[in-house]
């Protein structure tokens, strides 16, 4: 019987990298995860779809914690002379904080994200806020393939569940275009999950993209 796997985790170390970088062991590494979870989940729900965050890399040193994020909008996370940025640190401190966890100096690194079209992240992000949106999730999903192949995407899936339209019975639904060669380890698929909250209930929206890179 076959089994699925994530096509993120199966190519680490291959086209992909960790999202955390640092070294820790026993409880200690425990902690630290659990840290970096909170921090990440704070960071891409409060901020994730406003400031168009594809990933967040943490890496830790023993006195501070330097925080990595990719965005396809650096301008709104930086602000004017650099306010925005720093409002945007104090807030992360203050998150840590409330949750009692270890306070460490945090430094900002913000880059922008080049061809965000082809991003599984921000694909997935834009679906769900259309589809939040009450357009058609079809037109949605179409659209972003079609902006995703314009751009270079050698292949494109989304799989959309729920209760689409409103139907009384929830089902899912596939597109696809190109070639998506998810069993070859050396090809570059990247891959997320987003769920979209509406009136109808959760509408869970997976996004598969092949950028035409591979490792020879």
């Amino acid at each position: 019987m076959g089994q699925k796997i994530s096509p993120l985790s199966n190519r680490l170390m291959i086209t992909k990298d960790w999202k955390s970088c640092w070294f820790a062991s026993g409880k200690n590494y425990r902690d630290k995860l659990i840290e970096d979870i909170k921090m990440r989940d704070y960071i891409i729900q409060n901020y994730g779809i406003n400031y168009a965050i594809e990933k967040v890399i943490i890496k830790r040193s023993l006195k501070d914690i330097t925080i990595d994020i990719h965005s396809a909008r650096p301008g709104l996370i930086i602000g004017r002379q650099g306010k925005g940025i720093e409002d945007f640190k104090k807030n992360i401190e203050n998150f840590l904080f409330k949750n009692k966890l270890p306070s460490r100096k945090i430094k900002l690194n913000v880059t922008e994200v080049k061809k965000p079209e082809i991003k599984a992240t921000l694909i997935a992000q834009n679906i769900g806020q259309q589809v939040s949106r009450r357009i058609p999730y079809r037109r949605a999903v179409k659209g972003a393939i079609s902006k995703a192949m314009e751009t270079g995407a050698r292949g494109v899936k989304v799989v959309i569940s729920g209760r689409l339209n409103g139907a009384e019975i929830s089902r899912s639904e596939k597109y696809s275009q190109g070639t998506i060669p998810i069993s070859t380890l050396k090809n570059n698929i990247d891959f997320y999950v987003f769920h979209a909250k509406t009136t109808y209930g959760v509408i869970g929206i997976k996004v598969w993209v092949f950028d035409g890179k591979q490792i020879l």
